[in-house]
């Protein structure tokens, strides 16, 4: 799930613009970020999210993706990392800040 307070969002186009160049140095279309979205690859599926009626990513979704996708095509399972809600991420900032400022 993408976490629009902590996470970079983009609309797909500029999504695009984050990717690899692919075959004779063009950039993959945007209709093929709308296809990873909605029908996914090796059952794996970008998330997005809807801003108004535009449909956005995050530079780290894209990067889930990828990590997701290239673990399918090597087989091997990944469990994704655990996600933290904007909350609990603050009260663990808060926490280093206090070790920190007691030197631990």
């Amino acid at each position: 799930m993408i976490d629009i307070s902590s996470e970079q969002v983009v609309t797909l186009a500029e999504a695009t613009t984050h990717l690899p160049r692919r075959r004779q140095g063009k950039r993959p279309n945007i209709a093929t970020l709308y296809r990873w979205a909605q029908s996914g690859v090796k059952g794996i599926r970008l998330e997005t999210i809807c801003v108004g009626a535009t449909r956005c990513t995050s530079v780290e979704a894209l990067q889930r993706f990828c990590e997701a996708v290239t673990a399918a095509a090597d087989g091997t399972p990944v469990s994704p990392p655990p996600r933290l809600t904007a909350h609990r991420q603050r009260q663990i900032d808060a926490a280093e800040r206090r070790l920190a400022e007691a030197r631990i």
